[in-house]
């Protein structure tokens, strides 16, 4: 039983990790864009057309942008982190009918 918590434990922190990777990889740059067009997006709509570029609209689009970066990242090491736990259990899956057998045998051997 505690082999099986390991095992999922480990391929929850595998996935975490590779969903980071991923994400710094794949996913910074369209949280840059993502973020600083949403932002620009709502503004538009809060003023009733477009928009100048004063300070405090440069100030709401970095905002934007670091939401957009923390939100992408986030998806991609709770996805990754989810994929891992799922492939945790089907490697304990596959590997426990070996220990089962294995203790069977040495059960028997010891009668």
């Amino acid at each position: 039983m505690k082999a099986r918590k390991e095992m999922v434990r480990m391929g929850t922190k595998i996935g975490a990790t590779l969903g980071g990777i991923a994400f710094l990889i794949f996913g910074l740059i369209p949280g840059f864009y993502f973020g600083s067009y949403g932002t620009l997006v709502v503004l538009k709509h809060l003023m009733g057309g477009p928009v100048e570029a004063t300070v405090l609209v440069r100030m709401v689009v970095a905002v934007g942008i670091l939401l957009g970066i923390v939100c992408i990242a986030s998806v991609s090491i709770v996805v990754g982190s989810i994929l891992g736990t799922g492939l945790g259990y089907l490697v304990e899956a596959v590997t426990s009918p070996v220990e089962v057998k294995e203790a069977a045998e040495a059960a028997a051997k010891a009668k």
